[in-house]
């Protein structure tokens, strides 16, 4: 019996331990969602402004970046799928990397699927697909740019020696409920919807827009921007998914140490209820038979 009891309050200890473990997670993951969501929030303006400078040019030039010419059989597309480097998130790899296999379908020419994460670059593999480059995912804020620089320079090579380029992401995005969507964009070349909304956007004040210096390279400039700012936007809403699909996996993994530890307490006492009662019952026992024998003796 003291052997049992032993057992059931190191397995309690145990429980505890790992209760610590799952709150501290959680409290981790809540303060990462509260930087990255900051990340987003602040780059708005910023593509506000980008927007502005590109409808300038619009306005000016009558300029569209929509691709009408399209040779599907020459034609490159570079995917990036961003992912993560750690577990305890859920299905949150999973989901992004059926969704992106879905999307891929419809994407003709040649493919050249990178990975961002090393979970979701063995989710493709098991899929029959054939990541080509695996990027680490940033551990913080301030990592996230030098990754976004590492993606525009390697695309950039592709875009200059393939006349029929197109360059996409996929990603997990925050929202409601769940807590997270997937999402697919086409960020090169941009697709008219998202032409149509920079050409309709209101000038903020009634004084003309004027573009100084050439148009078409004040133009370039923007544009490599306008990437950059949705580049690193997807990648900070990846890592506020991430960390948000981990904070619900942290919550059920909590409900289930407390249901867990209240099980080992009520069993914990019902045996050290159980060991006191036998005790109990052993000097009742022993004390009838020594007054048994007492009055055999008298």
């Amino acid at each position: 019996m003291s052997d049992t009891l032993i057992n059931l309050q190191r397995r309690k200890q145990s429980a505890g331990d790992l209760a610590s473990v799952v709150r501290t997670m959680k409290a981790m993951a809540t303060s990462n969602i509260t930087q990255y969501e900051m990340a987003v929030h602040s780059l708005q303006d910023y593509y506000r402004t980008i927007s502005l400078g590109i409808h300038a040019c619009f306005k000016k030039e009558g300029i569209s970046l929509v691709s009408k010419k399209h040779n599907e059989r020459k034609s490159l597309s570079v995917i990036v799928i961003f992912g993560s480097d750690q577990g305890l998130a859920g299905r949150f790899n999973e989901a992004i990397s059926l969704y992106a296999q879905n999307i891929l379908k419809e994407i003709h020419g040649e493919q050249e699927i990178w990975a961002v994460g090393e979970r979701v670059y063995l989710l493709l593999l098991d899929a029959g697909l054939s990541p080509t480059r695996c990027f680490s995912v940033p551990s913080s804020v301030s990592a996230i740019t030098p990754l976004v620089n590492e993606l525009l320079i390697k695309s950039e090579e592709y875009r200059e020696k393939n006349h029929f380029y197109s360059f996409h992401i996929f990603h997990n995005a925050p929202s409601q409920v769940p807590n997270y969507l997937q999402e697919g964009q086409q960020l090169f070349p941009p697709n008219k919807k998202w032409e149509n909304e920079i050409t309709n956007m209101e000038w903020p004040s009634q004084n003309v827009p004027q573009v100084i210096g050439g148009t078409e390279s004040t133009l370039r400039i923007l544009i490599r921007e306008y990437l950059f700012v949705s580049l690193y936007k997807a990648i900070a809403e990846s890592l506020a998914s991430e960390n948000a699909s981990r904070l619900e996996a942290m919550g059920r993994a909590e409900k289930n140490i407390d249901e867990m530890l209240d099980e080992l307490k009520r069993g914990y006492n019902r045996l050290r209820q159980s060991t006191i009662d036998e005790e109990l019952f052993d000097v009742i026992a022993g004390f009838e038979a020594l007054k048994k024998d007492d009055r055999y003796t008298s």
